[in-house]
């Protein structure tokens, strides 16, 4: 089942400096269509990350672009993003949203795994992430073989019996985006593909936009 629409999200790469990637964000986003952005720090002190959404968020909001925090209510709702992002191990959703409010945005991973997802949409998520669908820097070995490898069919299940959207993630290209734009993936996720494009974060963009746009039709 082809999702009516699909668009981009982007996420940070796991370190930056901070102002050089002000100016590559400004950049990707001169490239076309993005629905949303996440800070995605890993090694980063809070300091460091309140002090990069600081100077991020006006970007994400002057492109109409949701800024997302990654793992850690309580820094988004100290920097105002607009929402955040969980894995399984940072939190239950239901006290999230008791803590962030009505109107923050929610995203919760569930990997390969249906009942993850049905749960987290029962317990108050506004979107869930499926993957890693390819290989991924952003995910080890180790941890594929923990969560699982899904197939583009979980998106169209999903889709097919829920009005909740989903984001797909994990290794995902323009080259390689087609089958789970078709699948039904309200989100196309993207980190290495985006940050690390041989002609920079704009012509990726670019990229991605005419592969979704090619894959609806």
């Amino acid at each position: 089942m082809t999702s009516e629409s699909c668009r981009l999200y982007l996420i940070s790469p796991p370190a930056i400096e901070l102002s050089a990637f002000k100016k590559q964000l400004a950049e990707a986003f001169s490239g076309g269509d993005v629905a949303s952005f996440q800070l995605r720090l890993k090694d980063a002190s809070d300091a460091d990350i309140l002090k990069a959404a600081e100077a991020l968020i006006p970007i994400c909001h002057e492109h109409d672009a949701a800024f997302i925090m990654n793992d850690r209510a309580d820094r988004a709702l100290k920097c105002h993003a607009d929402g955040v992002h969980i894995g399984q191990d940072d939190g239950d959703i239901k006290k999230i949203r008791a803590q962030v409010g009505k109107d923050m945005i929610i995203g919760a991973s569930c990997h390969d795994s249906r009942h993850l997802a049905m749960v987290a949409g029962e317990d108050g998520a506004d979107y869930v992430a499926f993957g890693a669908f390819y290989p991924t820097k952003s995910k080890n070995p180790e941890a594929m073989k923990k969560w699982g490898v899904p197939s583009p069919e979980i998106l169209s299940w999903w889709s097919e019996n829920t009005l909740l959207p989903c984001v797909a993630i994990g290794g995902i290209t323009p080259a390689n985006c087609a089958p789970l734009v078709k699948a039904g993936a309200d989100f196309i996720a993207a980190i290495t593909a985006v940050w690390e494009h041989p002609d920079g974060p704009a012509r990726a963009v670019e990229a991605f936009n005419r592969a979704i746009e090619r894959a609806l039709t």
